[in-house]
């Protein structure tokens, strides 16, 4: 029995298996301007406003692309719309806006029997569900979100970096983050049948700070966090086929444990690379008062 193989001959398998590695990869590169514009909130709010498409779509037997890009346009829209009123923060925007979608999905729910049964689906993921036009559809969007970040990388790292420069310099800071707003909601429409509804925001998130623990170079932690993203889905989605689990749960709890780990061992900016440091201080601290007593000793 070959532990690595064996899950791969079987088709449902190897089609969530390219599923979930280009949906973690992705989620790794899109999630580290996510990051470090400290847009997690609005990740997860994007998260929850595409779950009223989601249902109408799967009601119409239709892709569920379709609803979730619609509801996701028009919340990215009023988010920088709403939050450009001074009486308005950008925050109370987005918590108005997500609340209210989300909440608009479950009436929807709630008045459709016999839905239930297929909302852990909904919620949850079901990347072994995914079938072959699911992935075609996961690659085409999946590359056009790359190819416009990378078409785009200059001005979204300057607006990442310092958005109050970028304004000076004449980008249109606006428009580019409603742009990444726009990258964020296809990354979390193409997430939907990996992690679900809920989970969502984890593997967005969870990569992109593991690598910023790792690295303070914005290329090196796009490629690590990319890495991580692929590697949390190839190993939960194994664990969960083996151990019968969950399988989107057990992918963010894998990219979990990477973070937990690079918490404790990142060579810079690890808990024990920190306590190494201070000890190194106090230890220099203490020769220092030592080499000054001896020397008022001699005097």
């Amino acid at each position: 029995m070959n532990v690595l193989t064996d899950p791969l001959t079987y088709g449902f398998m190897q089609r969530a298996m390219l599923e979930a590695c280009i949906v973690g990869g992705v989620c790794g590169i899109v999630g580290c301007f996510v990051v470090l514009r400290g847009l997690a909130f609005i990740g997860d709010a994007l998260a929850h406003a595409v779950f009223p498409g989601v249902v109408i779509s799967y009601m119409l037997d239709r892709s569920i692309v379709i609803g979730a890009f619609v509801f996701g346009f028009f919340t990215a829209l009023g988010v920088g719309i709403v939050s450009r009123s001074r009486r308005v923060t950008e925050d109370s925007a987005i918590g108005v806006l997500f609340a209210a979608f989300f909440a608009l999905g479950v009436v929807i729910i709630s008045r459709q029997s016999g839905f239930r049964r297929d909302l852990g689906a909904l919620l949850f993921g079901n990347v072994l569900g995914v079938s072959q036009s699911d992935v075609l559809v996961t690659i085409a969007i999946g590359a056009v979100v790359l190819l416009v970040l990378f078409a785009l990388l200059k001005e979204f790292t300057l607006a990442a970096f310092d958005s109050t420069l970028a304004r000076s310099l004449g980008y249109p800071v606006f428009w580019l983050d409603m742009t990444l707003l726009m990258l964020v909601t296809a990354t979390i429409v193409v997430s939907l049948q990996t992690v679900g509804n809920i989970l969502i925001l984890a593997l967005i998130v969870t990569p992109p700070a593991t690598a910023r623990l790792l690295t303070d170079d914005l290329y090196r932690m796009m490629f690590s966090s990319a890495l991580i993203g692929v590697l949390s889905s190839a190993v939960g989605l194994y664990l969960s086929f083996y151990w019968d689990l969950a399988a989107g749960a057990t992918i963010v709890l894998t990219a979990t444990a990477f973070f937990v780990v690079a918490l404790v061992v990142a060579p810079d900016h690890g808990l024990l690379a920190h306590e190494i440091q201070k000890r190194r201080g106090h230890h220099h601290v203490h020769h220092f008062h030592t080499a000054d007593e001896t020397l008022a000793e001699d005097a």
